[in-house]
């Protein structure tokens, strides 16, 4: 199965994708209304080794007028599964509407999570 996957940030690194994948992923350009991009201090020195960098990015809810933009991956369900494994707790996954219309998995704030489902 095919699961879509907007990245925002790590996730669309050739690098990243090597370690998580063992291969460099198909992505197309695309944008997810209502969100904005924050940054995150990463402590998991194995998440620090694969990306290169403690300061990774994270969506966080904004107005309507805020845009992220990113790509939209192709990942099978082991990949989607590692890429789980690779995000560390303070991100959590959900389905969002991108600005293509495309119905897509995306990794956001662990409390915006809270927010969506309870709004």
């Amino acid at each position: 199965m095919i699961n879509l996957l907007f990245s925002y940030g790590t996730l669309r690194q050739s690098e990243v994708q090597r370690a998580l994948f063992g291969r460099e992923v198909l992505t197309t350009e695309d944008v997810l209304p209502g969100f904005r991009l924050d940054v995150m201090l990463i402590t998991e020195p194995d998440v620090i080794a694969k990306s290169g960098s403690d300061k990774h990015p994270i969506l966080r809810r904004s107005s309507a007028e805020d845009v992220a933009h990113g790509a939209l991956l192709e990942l099978s369900d082991a990949e989607l599964s590692a890429a789980d494994e690779y995000e560390v707790d303070e991100y959590v996954r959900i389905q969002v509407v991108l600005a293509s219309g495309t119905l897509a998995w995306v990794y956001v704030a662990a409390e915006e999570a809270t927010a969506h489902k309870s709004g």
